[in-house]
């Protein structure tokens, strides 16, 4: 009798062990993360969104209407300007561009599609229309951009700015188009048909 209690301790201790360490090892799992199919920074909702879409609109009118004044307000004195055609201009050279652009037909849109906040720094990403005039002809521009904004005296001023030009491939348009599978707000195009592959 006494060494079937020895025994019957023993189990006991061992099983309260094993009971213990299991729920030790529960209580030090992670909490699993919710899956969510959409970042807030891609929300339609998100107000970020519509900040920075007013602000993009200023400049797209700033430009328009050559405003130095709304120009300044928005772009940073230490901004660095990427153009689509890789011209690297800086405030006050764009503030000149702006204010000497005698081309009529020129006229800017930018819409945001994400904003990533990053402290007093933000990154937007959108895409643009620039209608223009080359030679004699009018043509209209779609492209990406990325502007980094930096929060200033209550605001926010870009402190970078990078262009992408979308261009169409012609022969794409005579293709049927499937549609696209991408979670992404918008396609960007990495690879296109070189001309030398058609030789």
């Amino acid at each position: 009798m006494e060494e079937f209690t020895s025994r019957m301790t023993r189990f006991l201790a061992s099983v309260s062990v094993l009971l213990f360490a299991g729920s030790f090892v529960i209580a030090q799992s992670p909490t699993p993360v919710p899956n969510t199919l959409q970042s807030a920074a891609t929300s339609t909702d998100n107000p970020d969104i519509h900040e920075f879409q007013k602000i993009e609109d200023s400049w797209s009118l700033a430009v328009n209407q050559h405003n130095q004044y709304g120009l300044e307000l928005v772009l940073s004195p230490l901004l660095v300007d990427v153009s689509a055609e890789g011209d690297v201009t800086t405030r006050d050279q764009q503030v000149v561009k702006t204010i000497t652009n005698d081309d009529k037909a020129f006229y800017l849109t930018q819409k945001v599609i994400t904003v990533r906040m990053l402290g007093d720094v933000a990154v937007v990403n959108g895409t643009y229309t620039l209608r223009h005039r080359v030679n004699t002809a009018e043509v209209e521009d779609h492209g990406i951009f990325t502007h980094v904004f930096q929060r200033l005296r209550g605001g926010w001023m870009c402190v970078n700015a990078q262009r992408t030009l979308i261009r169409e491939d012609s022969n794409a348009k005579s293709r049927n188009k499937k549609p696209s599978t991408a979670e992404m707000p918008f396609h960007i195009p990495f690879f296109m048909k070189s001309d030398k592959g058609s030789q």
